[in-house]
């Protein structure tokens, strides 16, 4: 049987214009309905983690704004226009790194702007900033396999903010790094988004990293027709703080989204 997830307007404010919206938006995989009328709302700065089982559609609504799946009904919008395919206001960054093996750290970093036809001094000097706000200092000249997975994490971000997209759409890009280098990287995500001003949509499994990260926490469900839940996080600042991750605040969004996640009746739909 067909299941899908549909979910109401998540609305930050009505006085701001979302920069992406995804307006009545349903998604067909193979005859297997994944979205139906879908909607929702992502505004300028914000960073929004979208957290659920595997099969909800967390992948297929990143995919949606990213431009790598068409709607099957409905509209994707980014900054008010028609999402019709990939573009440079929105930069994805992967769980699988998507480096070139054959580029240094500085010219995987400075790749789009010699795309772009940017001249060789600004590429440098792009990609100087870059891996200084990323903390690869040092590393400028060393090839994807001389670093660590959270090295290469970091110089794929760095990849992406090179090209000043206004969105990033993050796929569970730590998870297939340790414990403590993932939480080092959610660390500076947030101290990058807070220096650049981009806005997030991240892509999560995991509780903790979605309410570490999110201004708002989307929890989709897979039953058919039920709304999907949205969290406003509310934490000291500033965001990336370790101590936000025994913070009481934290801990009460966090036992919610597990018990909402775990129900009984929620349980039973993905047995």
């Amino acid at each position: 049987m067909n299941q899908a997830i549909a979910a109401h307007p998540l609305q930050a404010s009505a006085a701001t214009a979302a920069l992406l919206s995804l307006d009545g938006v349903s998604f067909d995989y193979e005859g297997h309905q994944v979205l139906a009328d879908f909607n929702l709302q992502v505004h300028k700065g914000e960073t929004l983690a979208l957290l659920g089982p595997s099969g909800c559609g967390k992948t297929t609504v990143m995919n949606l704004l990213a431009g790598f799946l068409t709607p099957t009904a409905g509209v994707a919008r980014c900054d008010g226009q028609t999402i019709r395919g990939p573009g440079p206001d929105r930069g994805v960054v992967f769980q699988s790194y998507a480096l070139f093996d054959w580029l240094s750290v500085q010219d995987n970093i400075a790749f789009s702007l010699r795309c772009a036809g940017r001249s060789r001094s600004e590429q440098r000097e792009v990609a100087g900033q870059m891996i200084e706000l990323v903390g690869l200092k040092g590393f400028e000249l060393a090839y994807p396999y001389q670093l660590s997975g959270g090295m290469r994490q970091r110089c794929s971000l760095a990849r992406v903010l090179a090209a000043q997209p206004q969105v990033m759409l993050m796929d569970e890009p730590f998870a297939a790094v340790d414990v403590q280098t993932r939480e080092k990287l959610q660390q500076e995500i947030l101290k990058i988004q807070a220096a650049t001003g981009t806005t997030i949509v991240f892509v999560t499994h995991s509780i903790e990293e979605a309410v570490f990260l999110g201004d708002r926490v989307l929890l989709l469900s897979a039953n058919r027709g039920e709304a999907a839940q949205a969290f406003h996080i509310d934490l000291p600042a500033p965001r990336w703080n370790p101590n936000n991750r025994v913070d009481d605040r934290f801990l009460a969004v966090r036992n919610n989204i597990y018990r909402l996640m775990h129900a009984p009746r929620l349980k039973n739909d993905h047995q």
